[in-house]
This record gives structure tokens, C-alpha cells and sequence, in this order.
């Protein structure tokens, strides 16, 4: 089973993109972020014309988060829980069913943060902090759950090209990275780093400065497995080639295989 994570950057302005994506890598789960767009407005015909089912949780101009399934979908729930008053579209679960049970899917936009001077920043603290109590709460019932998308943040030093040039930057404080070892430290595995430890495993360049084609890039999109699911973990892959398409987003594809007939 192959789930996929991709901050598309407007899906309607990269349709195209997604469509020839969805048939040359065939995700049998995708979780997308900033498909800056309002659910009815979401392109769905011609994804569910590949096979897939779809559920988002769309804002308009900003944000928003979709699921794509080859799989029903068992349960759907969008919104990370601790903040009533939070609307921005970030958070998206569902729940498909799988050989020997179930599987929990959880597509996040965790906030950007900077200026870290700002309001911005203490919002994606304490946005971090409802997503360890939601993850404490998946690992306690011993559940297969898979934490999936555009974190925000970069791991440690081999995660970005150039780390003094983030040092400053909310993606790379220390705070932000103490954040995300938590959610490790909890029991979740980031699937990248279980299978490499290689630097320049990077899954975004900046549209400035000519990034891409000095690889100047980062790693922020990330798929944290519960032991559940980590055991099953046969494959991840960066599908970087996207990036050289015409007009592309500035994130990359990332996508793990399970073996869900693994013991």
C-alpha cells in the first residue's frame, strides 16, 4: 500500500500536475495541503475519475487540506482538536479499513511560524502541542496511524543546505525542532530517516534565488508512522523529479509502501 504526501501550492493551478502524478506514482492514499481553495471549488471530478475517493477541508485563497483514497472511507473528521477558535483549514483524518483492521491517515498544514517575532509563531507552538496530544492519544489505544504532510519544519542540520541561513528562520529554531523530536520521542518514526540517513534528502526549494537549481533545498514534508504502521514500512521515496516540471509547486511528493501482510 503506497501513501503519498504533497503540498500542491493551489491544486487548481496544479491540476495538471497532480493528474499525471496520481497515474505515473499511484498513491493508494494522497494527502494534499495548500490546495488554497473551498471545498466546492476542489476539483474532484477528474481525480475521481482515476479511482480515487475524495474528502477535503478547504479555505479560501489560504491553507486547506484534501485526502484522496482508492479505499472507502470509513470515518472522515476535519480540525485538530484543543482550539475552538482555530478556522484555519489544516487538519484532515480518515480512517479507511486494511487487512487485520484499520488504518488512521492524518493530512496536516502545520503553520508556517514566521516572522517568529510575531503572533505566527506562538500559534504553530501551541498548534504543535495539540498534535502531541492527538498523537499520544492514537499511541495509547495502540493504533495504526500515519501523521502526513507539509510539517514546517526542518528535522536537524543534514534536513537543509545551508543551516545558518534558517538559523534565525521559525521552520529551524530550536524550539520548533524540540517540538518535533517530541512527537518522535513519543514512539513515532520519521519514515525517511528509518530507512536513510543521507543528507540532502530535500522536499522543497524556495522559487527564489534559484534554488532548485542549486539544490538549495529543505526537508519539511514529512510521514510519521505509529509502531503499528512503522513495522510494515518497506519504501519511501522524494519524487524530486516533479520539481523541474513547468510551473510546479515548491514542494515535492514524498510517499512510503507499506506491507500491510507484514506480522
Amino acid at each position: 500500500m503506497r501513501i503519498a504526501t504533497w503540498n500542491v501550492n493551489s491544486v487548481r493551478q496544479r491540476l495538471d500536475h497532480l493528474l499525471t502524478w496520481l497515474k505515473e506514482t499511484s498513491p493508494d492514499i494522497a494527502c494534499l495541503q495548500e490546495i488554497k481553495c473551498l471545498d466546492d471549488a476542489f476539483p474532484r471530478e477528474p481525480i475521481e475519475a482515476l479511482g480515487y475517493n475524495v474528502v477535503t477541508h478547504g479555505q479560501k485563497t489560504f491553507n486547506g487540506v484534501a485526502l484522496l483514497s482508492r479505499l472507502p472511507f470509513d470515518e472522515v473528521q476535519p480540525g485538530l482538536a484543543g482550539d475552538p477558535d482555530d478556522v484555519h483549514a489544516r487538519f484532515l483524518e480518515g480512517i479507511v479499513s486494511v487487512k487485520g483492521g484499520s488504518l488512521r491517515v492524518a493530512c496536516l498544514y502545520l503553520p508556517n511560524g514566521n516572522p517568529p517575532d510575531t503572533d505566527k509563531y506562538p500559534y504553530k507552538l501551541k498548534w504543535m502541542s495539540r498534535l502531541l496530544e492527538y498523537s499520544k492519544k492514537h499511541l495509547q489505544a495502540e493504533e495504526q496511524f500515519i501523521l502526513a504532510g507539509d510539517f514546517n519544519v526542518i528535522p536537524q542540520p543534514r534536513d537543509v543546505h545551508n543551516p545558518a541561513a534558517w538559523a534565525s528562520d521559525a521552520l529551524f529554531l530550536p524550539t520548533t525542532r524540540e517540538r518535533f523530536q517530541a512527537l518522535l520521542d513519543l514512539g513515532l518514526t520519521d519514515a525517511l530517516r528509518a530507512v536513510t540517513d543521507e543528507p540532502g534528502q530535500y522536499t522543497f526549494w524556495d522559487y527564489q534565488a534559484g534554488a532548485w537549481p542549486k539544490n538549495n533545498g529543505i526537508r519539511i514534508d514529512h510521514l510519521l508512522l505509529s509502531p503499528q504502521a512503522s513495522d510494515r514500512l518497506t519504501a519511501v521515496g522524494i519524487d524530486r523529479h516533479v520539481r523541474a516540471w513547468e510551473k510546479p509547486s515548491d514542494h515535492v511528493p514524498v510517499w512510503i509502501d507499506l506491507d500491510l501482510d507484514a506480522a
